[in-house]
């Protein structure tokens, strides 16, 4: 199954490699559209790493048991 951090690093050469190809067929210059390409690649990766952020799963989710002693 794939995971949202999967599409988000297949994403991100799509995006600046695609945009950067179509801005360029559009008639926009090679050195304007790799750092418009490369902006929305930084979005993304700013959106993965700040907005849904890679949080791990609470301690109390993890486990109904109490902790055991180690005497």
């Amino acid at each position: 199954m794939t995971g949202y951090y999967d599409i988000v690093l297949g994403l991100i050469p799509v995006a600046l490699l695609g945009i950067t190809a179509a801005l360029t067929v559009v008639g926009l210059s090679l050195t304007a559209a790799v750092p418009l390409g490369s902006l929305v690649a930084i979005a993304i990766i700013g959106h993965a790493m700040f907005v849904n952020t890679p949080a791990d799963v609470s301690d109390e989710a993890r486990s109904a048991r109490p902790p055991l002693n180690a005497d």
